[in-house]
């Protein structure tokens, strides 16, 4: 007999991601990464350069 998962397979490894929303430096076109993506490299999505999320601030919501 076979059990259906409760759940996606990943999802316990993935359950306690956040994600974060930066703006491009250059045009300001909003990039959105997960608490497990700082160590990649990204680029935006509009103008194609390299975003250093390390130089992003976060606001918390109201």
């Amino acid at each position: 007999m076979t059990t259906t998962p409760q759940h996606c397979p990943g999802f316990e490894s993935n359950k306690n991601l956040k994600s974060f929303i930066c703006n491009c430096p250059e045009c300001g076109k909003e990039k959105e990464i997960f608490s497990d993506e700082f160590d990649r490299a990204h680029k935006c999505d509009g103008c194609g350069k390299e975003i250093d999320f390390t130089q992003c601030r976060l606001d918390a919501g109201v």
